[in-house]
């Protein structure tokens, strides 16, 4: 693991990842322990059964991503590409979950199987996962086990881009980086903080 970037002020750390590498749940520790905003763009996109504000109204959805990107300090986990160009400019450190798809798979089947039989709990707001869902294309176990690969090209592009602006890029490809990566995110923050 490289030196982080200390000369930019506040800390914006996106999480980028496949389905089910963990995006969500390292998102919201790292937030929790450091102190700062915890974002998610499925909490901001996803509404009442299913409806998925980034395809039917992106221009609400982007100036929503827009405002809860504007403050200083944020953790946000998500990969809507429609993003982008509003929240990568801002980010000053790029976590990306990079984890081997064995291990993603053995994190998303139990996960969505969880989801299914909690019949009573919602994903988001009034959104629910149930058993005929998970054989969808667009689930997140088909999602994750057809795009792990794919999808790869557009990780690297978001990383030369924050490399290229100055950011640092975090690589983590196993359980035990993820958890170095997320102490050292929350040691500089204390650091900053203490500055």
């Amino acid at each position: 693991m490289d030196e982080f970037n200390t000369t930019k002020p506040g800390l914006r750390v996106l999480v980028i990842g496949t389905s089910g590498s963990g995006k969500s749940t390292f998102a919201e520790k790292l937030a929790g322990e450091a102190g700062i905003a915890h974002l998610e763009l499925d909490l901001i996109n996803w509404r009442p059964g299913w409806y998925n504000r980034s395809a039917e109204e992106p221009e609400a959805f982007l100036a929503d991503v827009d405002q809860a990107t504007s403050q200083r300090d944020w953790v946000l986990a998500g990969n809507y590409s429609v993003t982008r160009p509003v929240v990568l400019p801002r980010v000053t450190h790029l976590v990306w979950m990079d984890l081997p798809l064995w291990l993603v798979m053995s994190q998303v089947i139990p996960r969505s199987i969880r989801r299914a039989a909690a019949k009573d709990r919602d994903v988001f707001e009034g959104c629910r996962e149930d058993w005929p869902r998970l054989i969808r294309a667009d689930h997140p176990i088909r999602w994750a086990l057809t795009t792990h690969y794919s999808r790869r090209h557009k990780y690297v592009a978001a990383a030369e881009q924050i490399t290229a602006q100055g950011g640092q890029v975090l690589r983590c490809t196993t359980r035990h980086e993820i958890d170095q990566t997320r102490q050292s995110l929350v040691a500089l923050t204390r650091a900053r903080s203490a500055a």
